[in-house]
């Protein structure tokens, strides 16, 4: 008999993908080009030109059996120690290669992390607005994922929510900045406040409290905002961080899970992931992409069209009265809904091809998420149609 839990969850698939799905069958029938669709957060600008001659010459010059072959369950040595000593360099913690679990992508270093710390029984705490397959994610290990409530004014931690929630079976805290959806950086005073509040939990309960902090984001960052490394704040860290937007390389699927060299029983966990890998079949990510990946170090796609398109939607979106946190990095950005129900708001959006996510799915109902990593020229385009629609269909709106 099939499994009835997995039927289950094919009443309950991802909107982002639905209104992905939607926006190319409407690209067939007006062409692609004339669709805004601002669901799914795909790169768009290419990978790094040093990225596809390295990969180039590996694949024409290296042993064959080296790039094509299984990787060691753990990662390539060379890799992780790679990946380790630019940590150092980076970020002034003491990572070594013992540290490092090669994964594919950031799904996989989730994975490994949420099943190093957290079994049945077990809850792990995330902070609204928060990506939308965590609960998936966490669901299969019998762990129960916790929203807290977002604060809606800055999108930082809401901690008197957070506090009312924080009990003994609080095994990990899951944390995604820069966020998706809102694009905000928390910032070092939430960072701080988080890890002394932590290990005066720690002490209180007996156990560990594990950060787990989900990074794809990392490099994308603007205006100057500073992103904390939670591992120099907070020992007890496990940093799951994925390829796929700095370098533009999400089909490359390649990441890894980093342990705090603090954390108590750090080189234990990295061979428990081995392990996790059996059960779960995420081993030896290939190993053309770890080779290529160590060789082109803080090496970043261009993503300073990322930048541009936020700053060509917040000043519109403003403009035409709506309520947004201006993003402090990521490629989304996160408005208040003109109306309470978002899904209603982003149903009536697409009878102007525009393509919004409402923001229910990520714990805050009332938003909905613009993910702009499309061409400069489609989101200038996009702004008339949005104008078009909230004077149309809210046409009581003070406009700028």
């Amino acid at each position: 008999m099939l499994v009835q839990k997995y039927a289950d969850m094919l009443n309950a698939k991802s909107v982002i993908r639905e209104m992905a799905a939607f926006a190319a069958e409407r690209g067939k029938e007006i062409g692609y080009e004339n669709v805004f669709d601002y669901s799914l957060g795909n790169p768009s600008v290419p990978v790094p030109e040093k990225l596809r001659e390295v990969m180039a010459k590996m694949v024409l010059e290296m042993d064959s059996v080296d790039v094509f072959g299984y990787s060691p369950t753990l990662g390539i040595p060379s890799v992780r120690e790679k990946l380790a000593a630019n940590m150092r360099k980076r970020f002034g913690v003491p990572y070594e290669g013992k540290h490092i679990f090669m994964t594919s992508g950031a799904a996989g270093a989730l994975a490994h992390a949420f099943r190093c710390v957290a079994k049945e029984g077990d809850e792990i705490l995330t902070f609204a607005p928060y990506f939308s397959e965590y609960g998936p994610y966490i669901d299969p290990i019998g762990a129960k994922l916790q929203v807290v409530p977002a604060d809606t004014e800055k999108f930082q931690i809401n901690f008197e929510a957070f506090e009312g929630m924080m009990n003994e079976n609080v095994a990990a805290i899951l944390i995604n900045s820069p966020n998706n959806p809102s694009g905000s950086v928390y910032s070092k005073e939430t960072i701080q406040r988080l890890a002394d509040y932590l290990r005066q939990k720690e002490k209180e309960y007996g156990h560990e409290i594990y950060i787990i902090t989900d990074e794809p984001y990392r490099e994308i960052l603007y205006g100057g905002v500073e992103l904390p490394f939670i591992p120099a704040y907070y020992d007890n860290t496990l940093l799951c961080y994925s390829y796929s937007k700095s370098l533009s390389l999400p089909g490359g699927r390649i990441g890894y899970v980093a342990i705090g060299p603090a954390c108590r029983d750090a080189e234990l966990f990295i061979n428990m992931c081995g392990q996790i890998s059996r059960g779960i079949g995420h081993n030896c990510p290939t190993s053309l992409m770890q080779l290529a990946v160590a060789e082109v170090g803080d090496l970043t796609s261009d993503m300073a069209v990322y930048e541009k398109n936020m700053n060509l939607l917040y000043d519109e979106l403003t403009a035409l009265g709506f309520t947004c946190v201006k993003p402090g990095g990521t490629f989304y950005i996160f408005p208040k809904a003109l109306e309470e129900d978002a899904k209603i708001f982003c149903e009536k959006a697409k009878k102007y091809d525009l393509i919004l996510v409402p923001g229910d799915g990520f714990g805050c109902p009332g938003f909905f998420r613009m993910a702009y990593c499309i061409e400069t020229e489609k989101v200038e385009r996009s702004l008339g149609a949005l104008r078009r629609f909230v004077e149309t269909e809210y046409p009581n709106q003070n406009l700028k």
